[in-house]
């Protein structure tokens, strides 16, 4: 399989390319020159198959070409050694949860996926060492630096905006040391972003070290949250409640909303999608206009979602040939400010007993709001609401246990290096390295 540059202005990338380089050189992301539907019989039996045996059937379409099956299996089966369970809410609603891996947070899937594919890649070139860089809001440091963490001839920089995380999620990847360095940019996320993609611009630190990226940029990152998309699908389709499925995802750099999509290219049944977004509406504004423009993003209380220039926005408008009318015909909207977002947590608490994180409650707010009668939705509880211990305590009024794992990670020693938000400083701390 061939990746195509969605400026399409470079020639096209092997795999292989594609994960190691993470951005085309003409700074477009790269997309798979096509996408394999699934047989009938795949659906009509998914219900019966295991997570990971639907995983490498999914897998196999995206990057059968290029790996041999043994391999591919041992990643996807290595990869996804948890669960991403549905859970009933409500009698119309049900909870993805896609916090039960080790950082308790949906983006587990995708960071482990791609560590593994990437030491698989480096193993068969004997390459120099590779230095993944990675902007995150809240929950994408995390994960991929556990996801990475100890992984030979793999060093990751993690860069966080000073002050901007919970101090929960600023712990699972300040804590770690050995191949994880922990930036912390004094600045918002986008300034994170914007110095990665600058890092990846620049030939003279490319000459100097090889570069790639785990935000869901990077093909390894983003397609392999597809899977969890088919498993919620089988899992629904066990309880006899496919058909008429919606699906809402909080969304925030797109990248999940992306492989969702992918997925229904695919051949999987799910009748529309919502994108869940907080008070960062630049989604929202262009699904109601067809106008796109970037802003800068607002702090909230559900940071994973304060991107205000997502970069998969480019990926959904390759996928879609930039035709508005087409999009809207299988995606609506919905956006939430935070006093909205924890009315959501409360009256979900009160209502149905289930605690949601703030992530999870716009995907649940936008599901109560926007579901036709007949129809079954399903949201994506992104991460377990103690990662927001604070706030989902004073929105729900009642206290939740902090889960073991989690609790670990907060006994650690906070290490990090503190950066100006000026790419000419980032990229000076990285030639001394």
């Amino acid at each position: 399989m061939k990746y195509y540059s969605t400026n399409r202005t470079v020639p096209m990338a092997s795999l292989h390319e594609a994960v190691v380089k993470g951005l085309a050189g003409d700074k477009g992301l790269f997309m798979p020159e096509r996408i394999k539907p699934l047989p009938k019989e795949f659906f009509d039996t998914i219900h019966t198959m295991s997570f990971q045996e639907i995983a490498y059937h999914v897998a196999d379409a995206f990057f059968g070409e290029d790996i041999p099956a043994a391999d591919l299996k041992n990643i996807v089966y290595d990869t996804l050694s948890f669960d991403c369970p549905v859970a009933r809410v409500t009698d119309d609603i049900y909870s993805l949860e896609l916090f039960h891996g080790p950082t308790l947070a949906f983006k587990d899937v995708g960071a482990r996926f791609m560590a593994r594919l990437l030491q698989y890649f480096i193993r068969q070139e004997d390459a120099q060492n590779v230095n993944v860089l990675v902007a995150t809001s809240g929950d994408t440091g995390s994960a991929v630096a556990n996801g990475f963490l100890g992984v030979d001839g793999i060093h990751v920089y993690v860069l966080y905006p000073k002050g901007k995380v919970s101090k929960i999620q600023e712990c699972q990847f300040t804590t770690l040391g050995r191949n994880i360095t922990a930036v912390e940019v004094d600045g918002v996320f986008d300034d994170c972003q914007s110095m990665v993609k600058n890092a990846f611009m620049d030939e003279e630190l490319n000459n100097h070290m090889k570069l790639t990226s785990a935000n869901s940029i990077n093909v390894a990152r983003f397609l392999p949250q597809a899977f969890y998309y088919f498993n919620a699908y089988a899992r629904m389709k066990a309880l006899g409640k496919a058909d008429n499925l919606v699906v809402c995802v909080p969304s925030g750099n797109f990248g999940n909303i992306t492989s969702a999509l992918f997925g229904r290219r695919m051949g999987l049944p799910i009748k529309r999608f919502i994108a869940a977004n907080n008070a960062n509406d630049v989604f929202y504004n262009y699904l109601q206009t067809g106008e796109y423009h970037p802003m800068a993003s607002l702090q909230t209380i559900a940071n994973a979602m304060d991107v205000g220039d997502p970069s998969n926005f480019a990926r959904i408008i390759d996928l879609y040939g930039n035709n508005h009318k087409e999009i809207i015909s299988h995606i609506s909207g919905a956006t939430y400010k935070d006093e909205e977002i924890r009315k959501a947590m409360k009256e979900c608490y009160a209502a149905n007993g289930y605690v949601l994180d703030p992530h999870g409650a716009c995907g649940y707010q936008a599901l109560t709001e926007q579901l036709q009668p007949g129809e079954t939705g399903v949201f994506c509880e992104t991460a377990h609401p103690a990662k927001f211990k604070d706030t989902v305590e004073a929105a729900i009024g009642a206290e939740i246990a902090i889960p073991e794992r989690l609790a670990a990670f907060m006994k650690g020693e906070k290490q990090s290096v503190e950066m100006p938000n000026d790419f000419s400083a980032f990229k000076q701390y990285l030639m001394s390295k």
